[in-house]
């Protein structure tokens, strides 16, 4: 019975696919817009729009065929952290769609004294995607989990699935693709759940949740733990849960800013436009030496905040509103000095509202993940970041589940606020970005990047905002980024491990000579970098208020696809 439903939605989807030629790397629509990492996926999301879905249907669907696609750099034992403004209500609302360390007291203290390892079942969290897929169409879907998975399942049972990232997968990771199998059998279990449950669409959608964190999905899934040395059991699945969260948001400008909490690196982009607010960029042009300078400078000093401060904020207590008030700032942004680049980190101190931590003798400092931006018909947007390096472990034994490696973006260093934790949220890279002006969308942007991910949407977002350049173009123009920052993948208790031996500023080729060597003047040692995927993998979504028109845009060169509603 339940092969022959989900026949039925695939029948009922087909017609509505177009050819792939209709997807590329910029659109434009009235009705809706999906920008998001391979053909298939964006593909999946434009058929849920034009099934009647949100953009909260659209993206879950994304997200599924995602975990199959871009596979190894998302899988469906990794996170989503996963932004949402909704239009009715006009309010942006965040679900966290990330996993935690194990409640094992004797797991953290293995980790404390062996070290995080950086590959195998002992460098996952708690696997988040189903969860935050269910919980994202409770509150903002129209449609059933069974039709948001259809295009995924049909990927699965094809078996054809080719991607810039499985090619890529086939050579560093594996070529075994026996999970296919066991993952689509995987959802087939969901998808029964679901139409067997008795109840509301809600309660019906928590039944797919139940089954696999608490159901007999559970029960593979921590015998599987248990068989690779995880320290997770069945606990550690009941228990997680999405947490629905406000967002962290400043105003620049006439625009409303909105970024995720300090379990994550967003509000990093927050602090720095603070910072940059005090400067007049337009008097210097665009991409001029000066404006990298004044940008690369304010991200040093929002990052160096970053790694002293951030961390979970339901286990550590952040001082995150003097991180973005205005004395902060007034002390901060006079550290920026107009002729000359800064080569030390240096964190301040918001509690004692001072500009810089301690006696002044700072630290000389000598990316796996995919997109997500949708808006509908009605004016509702998501923007979200998909994750998961998958682990060396396997795919989740009988489930098909590969797991990702997150537990290395904590660190073991005792007393820091981002140190492991039974049961907390590392302090993640992964940042979308959603903002309004005049409550209403503008902007969704998702970039693969790592540590550079607020980086290059700060370059977009003031491209976009300050300058008036097109999306196309703000994704294509040259961006840059520093590497002043410990690294969110080295997890040593030592944080000068987490520092490069080298500090460069990289700029995606396209700057003249003699703004490089200006630069150079300025004290910046700047790295051209010619490889163009090396600097981000941007997918994102302009709303144009007055015409009523969404844009579309990515980046060429990082094999990331767009498409419309018409």
């Amino acid at each position: 019975m339940i092969k022959k439903i989900i026949i039925l939605i695939l029948l009922v989807i087909n017609p509505l696919i177009s050819s792939a030629q209709e997807l590329g790397y910029h659109s434009q629509g009235k009705n809706g817009i999906v920008a998001a990492s391979e053909k298939a996926p964006v593909q999946a999301g434009i058929d849920m729009l034009k099934m009647g879905g949100t953009a909260a249907d659209a993206a879950v669907s994304v997200i599924l065929a995602e975990a199959v696609v871009d596979y190894p750099r998302f899988n469906m034992g990794g996170e989503v952290i996963f932004m949402y403004y909704d239009a009715k209500s006009q309010q942006v609302k965040v679900l966290s769609g990330l996993g935690e360390a194990p409640l094992s007291k004797e797991g953290i203290e293995w980790y404390m004294k062996n070290g995080i390892p950086s590959s195998d079942i002992k460098a996952a969290l708690v696997p988040a995607v189903v969860d935050v897929c269910v919980k994202a169409l409770q509150l903002y879907g129209n449609l059933s989990f069974a039709q948001t998975v259809a295009p995924t399942l049909k990927l699965l049972e094809s078996g054809k699935i080719v991607s810039s990232a499985i090619r890529y997968s086939l050579s560093a990771v594996s070529s075994d693709t026996s999970w296919y199998s066991s993952l689509a059998k995987t959802f087939r279990k969901l998808i029964e759940a679901e139409q067997s449950f008795n109840g509301t669409r809600e309660q019906k959608l928590q039944a797919v949740a139940d089954r696999f964190y608490r159901g007999d999905i559970a029960d593979s899934l921590a015998a599987w733990y248990k068989a690779t040395g995880s320290f997770f059991t069945k606990e550690d699945l009941a228990k997680h849960e999405t947490e629905v969260e406000e967002p962290v948001s400043i105003n620049y400008k006439g625009y409303s800013v909105y970024k995720t909490n300090t379990w994550t690196q967003g509000p990093v982009m927050l602090q720095a436009l603070r910072l940059i607010e005090n400067f007049d960029l337009k008097k210097y042009g665009y991409l001029s030496p000066r404006y990298i300078h004044i940008v690369t400078e304010a991200l040093k000093l929002s990052l160096a905040d970053r790694d002293t401060y951030y961390g979970d904020p339901l286990f550590v207590k952040v001082p995150l509103k003097n991180l973005l008030s205005d004395e902060y700032t007034k002390l901060r942004y006079p550290l920026i000095d107009l002729n000359k680049a800064s080569d030390e980190c240096r964190p301040g101190d918001p509690v004692n509202m001072k500009a810089l931590l301690g006696k002044g003798e700072y630290l000389k400092v000598m990316g796996g993940t995919t997109n997500c931006s949708v808006i509908d018909k009605w004016g509702n947007m998501v923007a979200a970041s998909p994750s998961g390096w998958g682990s060396e472990a396997g795919a989740g034994g009988s489930t098909g589940v590969t797991h990702g490696t997150r537990l290395k973006s904590f660190n073991t260093l005792k007393g820091h606020p981002n140190c492991i934790e039974p049961g907390k949220r590392p302090r993640v890279t992964l940042t979308p970005t959603i903002v309004l002006k005049d409550g209403k969308p503008v902007l969704a942007m998702s970039c693969e990047g790592g540590d550079t991910q607020d980086q290059n949407q700060l370059n977009f977002f003031l491209a976009i905002t300050e300058f008036g350049i097109k999306p196309y173009d703000a994704v294509t123009i040259p961006r840059f980024n520093t590497n002043l920052f410990q690294g969110s993948f080295e997890p040593s208790s030592n944080r000068n491990k987490a520092l490069p031996e080298k500090r460069t500023l990289s700029i995606r080729e396209g700057l003249s000579i003699e703004d490089w060597l200006s630069l150079i003047k300025l004290g910046h040692t700047v790295n051209l970098d010619q490889n163009k995927v090396n600097i981000g993998h941007p997918a994102i979504i302009y709303f144009d208020q007055k015409e009523e028109m969404g844009y579309g845009a990515t980046d060429p060169s990082t094999a990331r696809f767009t498409g419309a509603v018409k």
